[in-house]
């Protein structure tokens, strides 16, 4: 299993921190991208490089066993159901070489650099923030959740990487209760974890959603600059 084609958003400026976006299930790094510029425009984030990389095509059990650009496999669509470890264990070594790859190209430290994405990405991202590269500046999650019996809830560890999420309010494939209960569980564990409600939205991202998510990174990543200075 190996990552597909990584599209990468590079600003004019040195670049001081980088941003890893992980798409939802069945999707490309370029698929996501193209969704954020039709909500946003061509964004710019001052210093702040971005990476979308895609998902291996892997058989995913949802769909049958067909081929999909999955992160890794479902025993079904709900969180009461055991995660699929094995293929948990062999996208991090992945993201963790992305990440590795980032820190030696870029010279930035771990915690200049955040990890989200939309639903299945999500959910990657906080196994990769929690439990398999401790350190980042920030993770985010945009309809997503983790399982009941989740690795993160019992191998957790940097539980100070502060969290943003949000959840449509109409979502039908990723029910809200599911965001909820995940915010409510990683909140027992210490982790300062914003959640916010989008009104009007199912299981999709919002122009405002993104914007809101933007000015959240840089403040955290504002907030690590003030930090180092001191």
């Amino acid at each position: 299993m190996s990552l597909g084609p990584i599209h990468v958003i590079r600003q004019k400026n040195i670049c001081s921190a980088a941003v890893i976006f992980l798409h939802g299930s069945g999707d490309t790094g370029q698929g996501v991208l193209d969704w954020l510029k039709f909500l946003v425009g061509d964004f710019a984030l001052p210093h702040i490089k971005f990476y979308f990389p895609t998902a291996p095509l892997i058989p995913y059990t949802p769909s049958n066993g067909e081929l999909s650009n999955v992160w890794f496999d479902r025993y079904d669509i709900t969180p009461e159901v055991p995660e699929h470890e094995e293929s948990l264990n062999v996208i991090s070594q992945e993201i963790q070489g992305l990440i590795k790859t980032i820190r030696k190209d870029d010279n930035l430290p771990l915690h200049k650099i955040v990890v989200g994405g939309f639903s299945m990405g999500g959910a990657l991202a906080l196994h990769t923030a929690y439990r398999f590269s401790p350190g980042l500046a920030g993770a985010f999650t945009l309809s997503s959740f983790l399982n009941t019996d989740s690795a993160v809830y019992k191998q957790g560890q940097a539980f100070d990487t502060p969290l943003f999420m949000c959840h449509g309010d109409r979502d039908t494939m990723v029910p809200l209760s599911w965001g909820h209960k995940t915010h409510e569980n990683l909140k027992k564990l210490g982790i300062d974890a914003e959640f916010h409600v989008i009104k009007n939205t199912m299981h999709e991202m919002k122009k405002h959603e993104i914007l809101n998510l933007f000015q959240w990174i840089q403040k955290i990543l504002s907030e690590k600059r003030q930090t180092d200075s001191q």
